[in-house]
């Protein structure tokens, strides 16, 4: 994997994936590592970010190097009609690597494809978030000692839910049950439901948050219902609060049991779940600093002792 991009999670290999986790846990146990001295790393981010931004920016800084970038398209050439090709190589005149968040589905492909240096994809439209899924699976090995053999719900918007789309595809590897839970309208895509079957993967749908499909559950992915990708805020408005995880919920389920969301939330997850020992999205969010050092360097090709 030395010196290549990482634009979705099918870039990795299930021996990369393991490999990233075990980067991970390094820098889990030591986050300040100089190891990316002398280089430079631009984030480009066309699409609002808070978390993944400042979790890369935060990975950057812990790792010696240095960032430029934006976080507001509006205050950058693209404004004025640049192209994203022009874009990309333009930076790539300044940066030994790019982190780029982008709303358009297929942009980050298209710039790894032009780009002499590696694209990190944080996030393209509804498609893919690659490093989120790879710091979902630490957070779920992290809190269950293993990948193998566990039930997932996903709860929320799983058709336009990129969190999802990606995890879904990184947990194919290792054995995994799926409960998928939406509303008709949010359901998660036939081209997820395919690959699943062609993967030979487990799987069950509802519309009903029931006790017993909480109860049954290893890892709760819980999801918020995106009013940015909504034509339609009629829409929204009647979906938006259609599922929410409250704390007797909890109750009777596996002690094993751990909650993920990939954050922001709104109502889903209401907040004293937040003082349960199985809400974990908050760590989770912690760990997506030690994933994202982790792809940095491997994308590098930088070797961590």
């Amino acid at each position: 994997m030395s010196n290549k991009s990482l634009v979705s999670i099918t870039d990795y290999t299930k021996d990369d994936i393991l490999r990233i986790l075990e980067l991970t846990s390094k820098f889990d146990a030591n986050p300040n590592r100089r190891l990316l001295e002398g280089k430079v790393c631009a984030t480009l981010f066309f699409e609002p970010s808070t978390r993944t931004r400042l979790s890369f920016e935060t990975a950057v800084n812990r790792l010696g190097g240095r960032i430029i970038g934006f976080s507001d398209a509006a205050t950058t050439s693209s404004s004025k009609g640049e192209s994203l090709k022009d874009t990309i190589k333009m930076v790539n005149n300044y940066a030994d690597i790019i982190i780029m968040r982008h709303h358009l589905e297929g942009a980050a492909r298209y710039a790894s494809e032009v780009s002499n240096v590696p694209i990190i994809n944080a996030g393209d439209g509804a498609n893919q978030h690659p490093t989120q899924t790879m710091l979902d699976l630490y957070s779920i090995y992290k809190t269950q000692g293993t990948l193998e053999n566990l039930t997932i719900t996903m709860v929320g918007d799983l058709k336009y839910g990129r969190t999802v789309h990606s995890l879904l595809i990184g947990m194919s590897h290792f054995n995994p049950t799926f409960i998928f839970v939406a509303p008709e309208e949010l359901k998660l895509p036939d081209t997820y439901k395919d690959f699943c079957n062609s993967h030979k993967i487990k799987y069950e749908e509802y519309t009903d948050f029931s006790a017993d499909v909480i109860k049954r559950s290893d890892i709760l992915y819980m999801t918020r219902v995106q009013r940015e990708r909504f034509t339609d805020l009629m829409e929204y408005e009647k979906v938006k609060n259609v599922y929410i995880l409250k704390k007797n919920m909890l109750e009777g389920t596996k002690d094993n049991l751990r909650i993920l969301h990939p954050l922001p939330r709104v109502n889903e997850i209401q907040q004293d779940v937040d003082d349960s020992p199985k809400a974990y999205y908050f760590e989770q969010a912690k760990n997506g600093m030690f994933t994202r050092e982790a792809v940095i360097c491997d994308a590098l090709g930088i070797k961590v002792e």
